[in-house]
């Protein structure tokens, strides 16, 4: 899988898309980032904080998969911007946009771009 191409296609689904990014079990940025001419709303060390803690929610929703499925996609809805993250085996991917993203087809979107390239 060329994860930095997965990340572009992602990026040019929605011109409301802000950041996306292939986050390892580490926390670490693996591939994308932030979307060329968008500014980021936090510091450079939160963004470290916010990969390993979004890491972390990952595995502890997968404590439910037997009772519940697998989770596909998660979203947050903020006052300042929409965030999206999709478990994949051992990274996660994590979008952010403006909220006016269309967020109920979005998603969806993207889970077949990650199915294309897995």
């Amino acid at each position: 899988m060329n994860k930095e191409i997965m990340c572009e296609t992602i990026r040019k689904l929605d011109p409301k898309v802000r950041f996306v990014g292939l986050i390892n079990d580490k926390g670490h940025l693996v591939a994308g980032g932030m979307v060329e001419g968008k500014k980021t709303l936090e510091d450079t060390k939160k963004d470290e904080m916010l990969y390993l803690e979004l890491v972390l929610r990952v595995k502890m929703r997968q404590e439910f998969d037997e009772e519940l499925g697998p989770v596909r996609f998660a979203m947050s809805y903020r006052d300042k911007v929409l965030v999206m993250s999709f478990p994949m085996d051992r990274e996660v991917l994590l979008v952010s946009a403006e909220k006016e993203l269309d967020f109920f087809k979005f998603p969806f979107s993207v889970l077949k771009i990650i199915k294309e390239y897995s």
